[in-house]
């Protein structure tokens, strides 16, 4: 009778253990889904905000529009080449932002957007400042995401000219880094992949909660 109640309470044991560690690999699956989940978000922004750049480039061009589109273009493939590296859906993210330039509604939509900065600035006669003074929060709840481009950090802006400082928190880790705006893209900032290396968390290519002030 002993020798049964010891076998039992073995096999009890081995089947307790059994069953922690398929709930602990099932924890692990799911922290690496969700992990991969947010990375594919990120990198499906970027290539929208690209994507969206160029169309918005092709409805109105100027005389820097073509070398900004090969530029751009180059950024969508290295983005592409992540996406597939990171098991993501390659592509992903530039459909609905190629398909909204078409539709010539969106640039007259544009021009009141600009109007707007002059009219606070009427009375004195001047022309507008760049949005938010410095030391200024500025575009507050934006994300961030990366551009994909190369060199050293900077940043490109849909509404702060070439030469602004700004500096970017990413507040799930409290990393910082100050860039200048170097060209002009679809979002209020995105970083490069050096200035967004520099604030990113692992294997995330989006930040959520990020403060952007205007420090120049």
């Amino acid at each position: 009778m002993s020798r049964r109640r010891t076998l039992s309470r073995g096999k009890k044991a081995a089947l307790l253990v059994g069953a922690a560690a398929l709930a602990g690999g099932g924890a692990v699956v799911l922290t690496g889904t969700s992990q991969a989940s947010v990375a594919c978000d990120g990198l499906a922004t970027a290539l929208g905000n690209n994507a969206r750049f160029i169309a918005e480039q092709r409805a109105n061009p100027d005389a820097q529009s073509e070398a900004r589109i090969a530029n751009r273009e180059a950024v969508i493939e290295e983005i592409k080449r992540k996406q597939a590296a990171s098991g993501c859906e390659v592509g992903a993210g530039g459909g609905e932002a190629v398909a909204q330039p078409p539709a010539e509604p969106d640039p007259p939509s544009e021009p009141p957007a600009e109007a707007a900065p002059p009219a606070e600035a009427g009375p004195p006669g001047e022309a507008a400042p760049p949005p938010g003074g410095v030391g200024e929060q500025v575009c507050v709840g934006s994300t961030v995401t990366l551009s994909g481009e190369g060199g050293a950090p900077a940043a490109s802006s849909n509404e702060f000219p070439i030469g602004t400082q700004l500096r970017v928190t990413n507040l799930d880790n409290n990393k910082s880094t100050t860039v200048e705006v170097t060209s002009v893209s679809g979002s209020c900032v995105l970083l490069n992949d050096a200035a967004f290396e520099e604030v990113r968390e692992p294997g995330k290519f989006l930040i959520r909660q990020a403060r952007i002030e205007r420090v120049g």
